[in-house]
C-alpha cells in the first residue's frame, strides 16, 4: 500500500493494481497502515472507506473496474452527433467526474462521453436506450470513444462489477480489465 496526496483538495480516491494499492488521500500512511492491518483488500472495503469517509469528510462511491483500452485510427464506426451542452443524467454525471467533457448522441438512442478523470486521464462513460440494447450498440460506442481520444493516449473505463452487459460490452471492445477504484467526493443531492 502507498499513501500520495490526493487528486484535488475536495476529492480522494482508492486505486488497486495487481500487487499494489494507492491511497490517495490528505492522510498520513501509518493510520492508513494500522487500519489496512494484513489485509491487502481492506482499503478498498467498507471499514477502510467508512473510516475515509469520516475523517475527510467525503463520501465513497461505488468499487468499480478499471479498464484499459489503447486508442484507434480512424472514423469511430457509428454516425456520433456531438452536443454542446446537454441535460441529460449521463452528461450531468460525467461534468461531476470529469474535465472536458464532450456529449455525442446517436440515432439509435446512444450516448458518449468522453472526459478527463483521475490524474488527468481520458475516461469514457456510455448509456444505450432501452429500446436499442441488446444489438451491440454499448460496444460500438466504447469503441467509438477509442477513435475520439485526442493524441496517442489510452482511454480509461469504469464499470461497477454488477453491471454486466456495460462490462461485457466494454470487453468485447477491447478494453482490458487492470484493476479497481473508488472515487471519494463531496456530497451532493442524489448520493
Amino acid at each position: 500500500m502507498e499513501v500520495v496526496p490526493p487528486p484535488s483538495s475536495d476529492r480522494a480516491a482508492v486505486v488497486a493494481f495487481p500487487g499494489h494499492v494507492v491511497v490517495a488521500a490528505d492522510i498520513e500512511y501509518p493510520w492508513a497502515e494500522k487500519l489496512a492491518g494484513e489485509d491487502f483488500a481492506a482499503p478498498s472495503g467498507p471499514r477502510f472507506l467508512g473510516a475515509l469517509e469520516d475523517r475527510l469528510g467525503l463520501h465513497a462511491g461505488a468499487l468499480d473496474v478499471t479498464l484499459l483500452a489503447s486508442p484507434l485510427p480512424g472514423d469511430p464506426p457509428l454516425a456520433l452527433t456531438p452536443l454542446d451542452t446537454s441535460s441529460h443524467p449521463r452528461a450531468l454525471r460525467a461534468q461531476r467526474y470529469r474535465r472536458d467533457v464532450r456529449v455525442w448522441v446517436t440515432g439509435e438512442g446512444g450516448m458518449l462521453t468522453v472526459g478527463r478523470g483521475l490524474g488527468g486521464r481520458w475516461e469514457v462513460a456510455f448509456e444505450v436506450a432501452e429500446s436499442a440494447q441488446g444489438r451491440g450498440h454499448g460496444r460500438l460506442l466504447a469503441t467509438a470513444a477509442r477513435h475520439l481520444i485526442p493524441g496517442p493516449r489510452p482511454v480509461w473505463a469504469q464499470c461497477a462489477p454488477g453491471n454486466a452487459a456495460s462490462l461485457r460490452a466494454l470487453l468485447a471492445a477491447g478494453y482490458r480489465p487492470v484493476g479497481s477504484e473508488v472515487l471519494l467526493m463531496p456530497g451532493s443531492a442524489g448520493w
